[in-house]
């Protein structure tokens, strides 16, 4: 195996959302080319970022790696047919990027000889499939702390990987005059942020009501800016919330210039509906943190890792009374204790949560799977 590249297929099931699909090619795209050779494999070629990773040079299969058949005969005969795509292009691994405790795929790899992985993304635990998906793996990357403590533990299979942010995109920059003029903010404003699609389990009615209980000076210019997807119901019924407020609210729908709107912000915040929503390990946080914008994030799985050095940040989920504190303190912070803040948690991204390290993890990763030195 040491005499060759080591060929491993990354599958996920598509790109019409870019966030697992952008995660998975910064990772492929940091490997050591000397000694892994990337492929992906995804079921079509829709999607906006599906362009992105066509042209990023890495071969793309369009495959359906997982079975749809419900009986299991069927299911058994599609999965032995399935596995002749893994031998006849001779993967080495296969690291699955699907979200759920879909199995058939393991078992197509399997059956092919060939070792499968995957990558633990959500808290998610119900059934027996996931025993079922874990029973088959060669290996699990699994995100955060919790995982480790309540899925995998004394599984030697599971090995504990973090997210990274890429220092390149998210660090502290000068305010974008692009967004300060496109918005009317003024050197003075102080700018909330949140980034996030906007569903009901990411709780941002949450914020709002947090909002509602700071006792904000009229002298102050504070706004808030809400990031993300605002094409749905949820969105109006937030929208109508918003105008109760004391202070404006601007939803500004999808971005591609997130990190510019960390130039022109304050806090950052993540709020969650209640203490049952777990994350794996957010990365908007990281971006948050690593772009020099304070950040304060709900005591969930996940952002408890990533605040690890930094638990005065952590509200409880749900507690807008809580939430409403943290941020009327930070917005009275003098400039040196903000700054000291703000240091920490660049320090804190440096000692763990880096992209770099993250690829590190991974190719240590597959070098203890396939047993290479």
């Amino acid at each position: 195996m040491t005499h060759k590249k080591v060929k491993i297929l990354f599958t996920i099931p598509n790109f019409d959302t870019a966030g697992s699909g952008k995660a998975m090619l910064k990772i492929i795209q940091r490997l050591d080319k000397n000694l892994f050779e990337p492929h992906i494999a995804c079921d079509h070629d829709r999607g906006a970022f599906f362009e992105i990773v066509k042209n990023s040079g890495i071969p793309v299969h369009l495959f359906h790696t997982t079975s749809k058949e419900r009986n299991r005969i069927k299911m058994l005969f599609d999965c032995w047919r399935k596995r002749k795509f893994y031998r006849n292009n001779n993967f080495d691994l296969v690291h699955s990027f699907h979200y759920s405790d879909e199995y058939t795929e393991a078992l197509s790899v399997r059956l092919a000889g060939k070792k499968w992985v995957y990558v633990k993304k959500n808290m998610n635990w119900g059934g027996n499939a996931w025993k079922v998906r874990s029973f088959l793996a060669n290996g699990i990357l699994a995100q955060n702390t919790d995982m480790m403590e309540h899925f995998f533990n004394g599984n030697n299979k599971a090995v504990l990987c973090g997210r990274g942010v890429d220092l390149q995109e998210f660090f502290p920059q000068k305010p974008s005059e692009k967004l300060r003029n496109e918005f009317g903010i003024f050197p003075h404003t102080k700018v909330l942020l949140t980034v996030a699609n906007l569903v009901p389990v990411k709780g941002i009615e949450v914020l709002l009501d947090a909002i509602e209980k700071v006792p904000f000076d009229s002298s102050q210019d504070v706004r808030l800016f809400i990031v993300g997807d605002d094409q749905n119901e949820y969105s109006k019924e937030l929208k109508e919330k918003a105008t109760k407020l004391t202070i404006p609210v601007i939803f500004t729908g999808k971005r591609m210039d997130v990190s510019e709107f960390h130039s022109i912000s304050t806090i950052f915040i993540l709020p969650t509906l209640n203490k049952g929503r777990k994350e794996g390990s957010p990365v908007s946080f990281l971006e948050a943190m690593a772009s020099g914008t304070y950040s304060l994030g709900s005591r969930i799985p996940g952002l408890k890792d990533q605040l690890a050095e930094l638990p005065d940040q952590l509200f409880e989920a749900g507690n807008s009374v809580e939430l409403a504190m943290k941020m009327e303190k930070a917005l009275l912070m003098s400039e040196e204790e903000m700054n000291e803040k703000i240091e920490r948690q660049m320090e804190s991204i440096k000692s763990g949560f880096t992209i770099d390290q993250e690829v590190k993890r991974h190719e240590d990763f597959y070098k203890r799977v396939l047993k290479i030195n």
